[in-house]
């Protein structure tokens, strides 16, 4: 596996400032034009704060930083329904061990990614899981077993912290 690329395929790459924010807003609202959703002007807001962060986000994180729309502040249920519908789009990523939320590096490729999170600095780096999850199908089959979800978090010290 090679450091941070532009081939995604097999490549391992930082999730964050990866690509020019309004580019990948643009893409986010072609994307939802042609699956017939829309990219709300909330919708917007959160994944672009997402985009612009430094490290992965949470929901309340989310909420605090969100503009007061002094007629009606976004509500926790509001986000985690703006949440719901980018994860869905495969627009962001949902890391359940620390319950905080990351861009998808390329979201049109309908991929599995496999997610290394460093304990210290927090730090985020995605890599295909495709070998790694067609031999979790294969020991889930052997037992009978249909899995319908997987996700895949490692988490440990990066090389520049354990360089520090």
């Amino acid at each position: 596996m090679s450091a941070c690329s532009h081939e995604h395929h097999h490549a391992l790459h930082d999730v964050h400032g990866h690509h020019n924010v309004e580019t990948r807003l643009a893409e986010a609202e072609v994307l939802c034009t042609t699956t017939g959703a829309r990219l709300t002007p909330l919708r917007k807001e959160v994944l672009a704060l997402i985009l612009n962060a430094t490290g992965p986000m949470g929901a309340y994180d989310l909420l605090a930083k969100i503009k007061s729309n002094a007629d009606r502040p976004a509500a926790p249920p509001t986000v985690y329904r703006t949440l719901d519908f980018l994860l869905e789009k495969g627009l962001i990523h949902r890391l359940t061990s620390i319950n905080a939320y990351i861009p998808c590096c390329h979201p049109r490729e309908g991929h599995q990614a496999a997610f290394l999170i460093c304990t210290d600095c927090k730090s985020v780096t995605e890599a295909s899981a495709q070998g790694l999850l067609q031999q979790l199908d294969a020991l889930s089959a052997a037992d009978g077993f249909t899995a319908q979800h997987s996700i895949i978090e490692i988490s440990g010290i990066c090389q520049q912290c354990r360089n520090k």
